[in-house]
């Protein structure tokens, strides 16, 4: 059986110069369009791949994770081998194209993040990094645009008593229902100011300068990248009829139960790697001997997987 995401890189749609996401290149994008719908998967399974040890890839386990990424932009890995340590993610993402990790705010000294509860005093004013329900957003919205993160590994070490599922949306999928409903939101989205952070002080001190961007923006490999957060504070929306509509459609899809969105509550020794597609995360409870744990890679990469 041919691999069902081949037909999209056999179209050059994966690489094309954004010629899919011009909205002067209707023909192009319709069967763009009509290519990524067909091949979707329907049952987040479908997008697990068994690997036997993550530090050194078989092809075959190679394939399965750039295919379920060409369809999906997201690949879910369940490892039968040893507890992967924070140097094996390392090794793992390399193998599929992504070496530039984003040293951000919270980070552990090597750049990857160790997501558990914290109550020190910096971490404990961030969600991701207390027990709360974690909103829908893509890594690194408040990044600026030299910064752009575009590729996320996360590894669960241990996971939460109970709760803490995580949910996942493609962008292009998204991008697909709003470009559907008005081609004109897409435009507004894609303005320079569309979205626009405050700048992020502590103690007073400025340590994050303000960030406007656009939502939907095209890179130069013709490839489409999202920058969203569901928060109401912190985030400034530009003024303008069509923003505000496209985004009460998007908070109204994502609180949908599309089969186009997927759920899913990481064992221990599982992981995820995606595009930064949109995701968000339950509230969780530890106790004693389940105290949740993830290690968590951002990239300015996209995975490369030939």
């Amino acid at each position: 059986m041919s691999d069902p995401g081949s037909k999209l890189q056999e179209n050059g749609l994966l690489a094309n110069n954004g010629e899919a996401f011009s909205l002067a290149q209707n023909k192009v994008y319709e069967r763009w369009r009509e290519d990524k719908l067909a091949s979707y998967p329907t049952q987040i399974e479908s997008l697990m791949v068994s690997v036997e040890n993550l530090a050194g890839l078989s092809g075959e386990e190679r394939t399965a994770l750039g295919r379920c990424l060409r369809e999906a932009n997201i690949a879910l890995y369940e490892c039968k081998g040893p507890s992967a340590t924070k140097n094996t993610i390392r090794l793992l993402a390399k193998q599929l194209g992504l070496v530039q990790l984003d040293n951000n705010l919270c980070s552990d000294e090597d750049s990857i993040t160790s997501l558990q509860v914290k109550e020190t005093s910096r971490h404990g004013s961030y969600i991701p990094y207390s027990n709360k329900r974690l909103s829908w957003h893509t890594d690194g919205y408040y990044n600026p645009a030299t910064q752009t993160v575009r590729a996320i590994a996360m590894h669960c070490v241990r996971p939460a008593a109970r709760g803490g599922e995580n949910t996942f949306l493609d962008p292009e999928i998204l991008y697909i229902q709003l470009r559907d409903q008005d081609p004109l939101w897409i435009e507004a989205l894609m303005h320079a100011d569309a979205m626009i952070i405050p700048p992020n002080r502590e103690a007073g001190r400025e340590i994050r300068a303000e960030t406007r961007g656009p939502v939907f923006s095209v890179d130069d490999q013709g490839y489409l990248h999202m920058r969203y957060s569901a928060r109401v504070r912190n985030i400034e929306w530009l003024e303008n009829v069509h923003i505000k509509r496209a985004t009460d459609f998007i908070t109204d899809f994502l609180a949908s139960d599309s089969p186009y969105i997927f759920r899913y509550r990481l064992k221990a020794n599982e992981g995820v790697i995606s595009n930064n597609v949109l995701h968000n995360r339950t509230a969780f409870e530890d106790d004693n001997e389940h105290k949740r744990l993830l290690y968590r890679a951002r990239f300015y990469d996209r995975v490369n997987v030939d």
